[in-house]
């Protein structure tokens, strides 16, 4: 019988996965004429025994898909499990385990951000010889230089910005663009930078809105005729809170943020009498085809894991190092989220610029007012 090879997709889906998936499917048949299943909806699939053989044709022009064709879903923690109510959790840890060993596959790629590579890590220390490879927009896992998905939601949101700067103009409005970010702010960093936001304010660093706002007054004195504020959802004030929205307890993470760009653009219209509007992206940010920047990181992952996993090297995550594609163990990979750093060198460049983030220009250069605790 050939040799197999499993794969799935976790959590929150973003631009690049099919070039993932098509990548691992091919260099292990091309390479290693290994058989390919791929699992349903990430971690349930693998607790409910649903996956399905991928053929060649199967995995076939998907690279500029968005999506992932297997499915995906951020609320199938084998260690913790909905049962019953959203409000009980049992763990099927060992049912998945007996599942995989129904595939009789002699590894499993698992494609994720931060959770799925926690949840990864765990079934390694059972014994599943995984391969994980890093997903996500937020570009927060620590052990690689940039996640994939990254820079196509970086182009989403450079593009918004671009387009509202037009209207914003016609009307001398205060535009307040809210993108992702819960935690770390690079999204929001690097398409404020990108669009050329007067404004960007993001997690790491806590804002104050009086500056805020005169920041946005003194260029309607100059003659600006409006202002871009980029924001991410998970800013918040100086020793303040983030904005939740509502809790899902069911979920990998039970905290759904949302509300941070209503709420700001409502203390800067009532302090300013500046007209203000507010467009938040969402989910827009993880749809649509991905750039070639990542349809190529993409790639270059999911043949690096099957190499991984051909060598039986497991409990790793593949990272970008530079230039290089390198395995690092999922225990380095996790233990912390990737923030942007005290006087982090973008940070730095934008105030160069003009652009503030709502504090002293020199405590945010400096890195003064970031608050670096890790998320647990």
């Amino acid at each position: 019988m050939k040799k197999t090879i499993a794969i799935l997709t976790a959590g929150g889906d973003c631009p690049g996965i099919n070039a993932v998936i098509r990548a691992v499917a091919k260099t292990a048949m091309n390479d290693f004429d290994l058989e390919v299943v791929g699992i349903e909806d990430g971690f349930l699939g693998l607790i409910e025994g649903r996956w399905r053989r991928l053929a060649n044709t199967e995995v076939s022009g998907i690279i500029t898909l968005g999506g992932t064709i297997l499915g995906t879903s951020n609320k199938a923690d084998p260690f913790r499990f909905p049962w019953k109510s959203q409000d009980e959790f049992i763990d099927v840890s060992d049912r998945a385990m007996e599942n995989f060993d129904r595939i009789g596959a002699n590894a499993l790629i698992a494609i994720g951000g931060d959770g799925t590579l926690k949840i990864s890590d765990r079934l390694s220390q059972k014994g599943m010889p995984i391969v994980g490879i890093p997903k996500t927009i937020d570009n927060d896992v620590d052990c690689t230089d940039f996640t994939f998905g990254f820079d196509s939601a970086v182009a989403t949101a450079t593009e918004a910005i671009d387009k509202l700067h037009t209207t914003a103009q016609s009307h001398h409005r205060v535009m307040l663009v809210e993108v992702m970010g819960r935690y770390a702010g690079w999204l929001a960093l690097h398409s404020g930078v990108a669009g050329g936001g007067d404004v960007i304010l993001i997690p790491e660093i806590g804002f104050d809105v009086d500056m805020i706002c005169d920041v946005l007054l003194d260029r309607s004195r100059r003659g600006k005729r409006c202002s871009i504020v980029v924001v991410a959802e998970g800013a918040k004030t100086e020793g303040g809170a983030m904005v939740v929205s509502r809790y899902v307890n069911d979920s990998t993470d039970a905290v759904r943020l949302g509300g941070i760009g209503e709420t700001l653009a409502g203390g800067i219209e009532t302090r300013t009498k500046l007209e203000t509007r507010v467009t938040v992206l969402g989910h827009l940010q993880r749809g649509g085809t991905p750039t070639a920047f990542d349809r190529v990181l993409a790639t270059r992952f999911g043949s690096e894991a099957v190499k991984q996993a051909a060598a039986r090297n497991f409990g790793v995550v593949v990272a970008l190092k530079r230039q290089d594609i390198v395995p690092v163990t999922l225990k380095d990979a996790i233990a912390e989220l990737k923030l942007v750093p005290p006087g982090h060198p973008l940070v730095k460049t934008a105030i160069s610029v003009g652009t503030s983030f709502g504090v002293d220009p020199k405590k945010a250069s400096l890195g003064c007012c970031v608050p670096q605790a890790n998320h647990a």
